[in-house]
């Protein structure tokens, strides 16, 4: 039986759990996900024993993203980033990957919105960084809104082309963008909220809340009024995951599979 997991503290509220096991049952593969929570600063000795018991493959969630970074093989996209959330121990050494900017790319492309023209990542946190380095290698002109403007200058300064704003600026940034990406909590914490002012959204922009819970957010309700196309954030989960599933194993994921169990256990 292969094994897969989670590392993170805390690890209750984790949605992975369904949607892999979901992918293995699908496939008939002899296969579990489980969760671990080590204490912190105890992240290399977790990984050592994962890697002693033969676990296959490890997600990796707050606090350890970083931390991670330090104790694997990072893949270069993981390195720019500056995070690892998915580890590989196939080979002698652990492999770390970063798969947010995937989830953001795949949701987007499978919800049929062009990779092309010009994106708004709001936040420069850890979803951020992601999704911006993600849609820059895609091609996209990405501009860089926070609420910090200094962060959102340090990160464009890190991602080729981007430029950094502050949120006083999405108006005209918006104007004419075709793609916004909210990679803030906003809209979680307080569900009747959005980061964007609303006249400023209109029908040409494709709009990708990173926020889940709610999946209808009042940024997704604003957008799709505006005539927006809309993409809520449990595609990007989902496809963070797929992401992962297809490094451990080589096979394409059941993605069906994976995002009916994602969205019953929403």
């Amino acid at each position: 039986m292969q094994v897969f997991g989670l590392v993170g503290n805390p690890v209750g509220h984790s949605l992975s759990p369904p949607m892999h096991e979901a992918a293995y049952d699908a496939l008939g593969m002899d296969a579990r996900y489980v969760t671990f929570e080590p204490a912190e600063g105890e992240l290399d000795r977790a990984f050592d024993g994962a890697a002693a018991l033969g676990v296959a493959g490890l997600n990796v969630t707050i606090p350890f993203k970083q931390r991670a970074l330090d104790l694997v093989e990072p893949a270069p996209l993981a390195e720019r980033i500056g995070a690892v959330n998915t580890v590989d121990f196939a080979g002698a050494t652990p492999t770390g990957h970063n798969t947010d900017a995937a989830g953001a790319v795949r949701a987007l492309a499978h919800n049929g919105v062009a990779l092309s023209g010009t994106a708004v990542v709001v936040g420069a946190g850890g979803a951020g960084r992601a999704v911006a380095f993600g849609l820059a290698d895609e091609g996209m002109d990405v501009r860089i809104a926070n609420r910090t403007e200094s962060t959102a200058h340090d990160l464009a300064d890190a991602v080729p082309g981007a430029t950094g704003h502050g949120l006083d600026a999405l108006p005209d940034l918006l104007a004419d963008a075709d793609v916004l990406v909210n990679c803030t909590s906003v809209g979680m914490d307080a569900p009747d909220t959005s980061p964007i002012p609303v006249d400023a959204l209109h029908a040409e922009l494709a709009v990708l809340d990173a926020v889940y819970t709610p999946m209808e957010t009042r940024l997704l309700r604003d957008a799709a009024a505006a005539g927006a196309t809309t993409v809520d954030g449990a595609w990007m989960l989902l496809f963070q995951g797929v992401e992962a599933f297809e490094i451990w194993t080589g096979r394409d994921a059941p993605v069906d599979a994976m995002n009916a169990a994602l969205r019953a256990a929403l």
